[in-house]
């Protein structure tokens, strides 16, 4: 998904307690695009061959701070925690967030919440893995919630907080 780039150094004294290790690279880093600086991916070590090890992404999550800088007053922050499955089987942990342009009323914030919950699930229903990472890391599925729900609402921004990968197909 993003290729053989290198993400960083480690030490070990033998090469087998390297597997397992977790690292985390901005987006900024990966790509080399620092307007992405606020996007942390985790890896985790899974196989080592000479000097290099392989890993396997395990996630994503937005920093504090940005996150921060979103949340105003007198408007309303919708949350939600979605358990989603993918078209190749990966179960996956999605925590988006909607942030609104006024103070909305619970029956609002619970239409919103209900809309972004069913778009998640079938979009990750229609995708494999790696097209969804992909979709969350660039700001797609994010865009393509926001010209869903602003009907329901007027939003300001909707982001994927985090992601977390809880189950891989058998095999994998």
């Amino acid at each position: 998904m993003f290729g053989r780039a290198v993400i960083g150094e480690t030490f070990a004294d033998a090469p087998e307690k390297l597997i397992g290790r977790t690292f985390s690279v901005t987006v900024g880093d990966m790509v080399k695009d620092y307007s992405k600086q606020n996007t942390k991916l985790h890896f985790k070590i899974t196989d080592v061959s000479g000097d290099t090890a392989g890993t396997s992404f395990t996630g994503h999550q937005m920093t504090n701070d940005y996150i921060g800088s979103l949340i105003k007053r007198q408007t309303s922050r919708i949350d939600a925690n979605l358990e989603v499955y993918t078209k190749d089987g990966y179960r996956m942990r999605i925590k988006p967030t909607c942030f609104t342009t006024h103070r909305a009323k619970t029956s609002q914030i619970e239409a919103v919440r209900k809309s972004v919950e069913e778009l998640i699930h079938d979009r990750a229903r229609k995708l494999d893995f790696e097209k969804l990472i992909e979709e969350v890391v660039n700001g797609k599925l994010s865009a393509k919630v926001y010209r869903s729900i602003k009907t329901i609402y007027p939003m300001r921004r909707v982001e994927i907080l985090k992601t977390e990968i809880t189950g891989t197909p058998v095999g994998k």
